[in-house]
């Protein structure tokens, strides 16, 4: 008897497809998969509401933000980072060791000191020609910067003899900026 009745409702169920068409039937099937799928979502939808409704918990305790640094306290931290005037030759002779780690063959540098009344600072400017290849120049100067916070790299010029030459040789300037390190 089961038999009978699936076959009966299999039969009318192709006559009906067959007067609406396939297309109705497939749009008759989407819509009720359509509100399967509301039916299902809606209270998930309504419990998540819920929850964002809720006010969020208020900080047991508040923290302050420092309060910025005063000028006086600015100054200080600058003049800290100085390097000091009484180590200017061994700055310099740290270039020179840091150049030979980089391999890097190094000439005779030009030197000259300098002072600023306004800042009270000292500078020492220092112009090295240098020969090697081109990333090793780039790593001396990166290397020459981080040993010495207190050091600007003001100017690099690279001159090549021609395009297949390994070796470049630059002209690099850095300027030391110094305090006196008397007490």
């Amino acid at each position: 008897m089961n038999n009978v009745k699936i076959a009966a409702l299999l039969l009318r169920a192709r006559i009906a497809v067959l007067r609406l068409g396939l297309l109705a039937c497939l749009a008759m099937m989407l819509c009720a998969a359509g509100v399967a799928a509301w039916a299902v979502l809606l209270p998930r939808s309504a419990a998540q509401a819920r929850v964002m409704a809720q006010p969020l918990p208020a900080p047991s305790t508040l923290a302050a933000s420092p309060a910025p640094p005063s000028a006086n306290q600015n100054l200080a931290v600058f003049y800290g980072v100085l390097g000091e005037q009484r180590y200017a030759e061994q700055q310099v002779k740290l270039l020179f060791d840091l150049a030979a780690q980089s391999n890097l063959v190094l000439s005779q540098g030009e030197y000259k000191a300098g002072f600023d009344k306004a800042s009270r600072v000292s500078t020492y400017q220092i112009i090295l020609p240098v020969k090697g290849p081109y990333q090793a120049i780039w790593q001396f100067a990166m290397q020459s910067l981080r040993a010495m916070p207190f050091a600007s790299l003001d100017e690099v010029g690279f001159r090549r003899e021609s395009i297949a030459e390994p070796t470049v040789e630059a002209r690099l300037r850095f300027t030391l900026y110094l305090k006196d390190g008397a007490p």
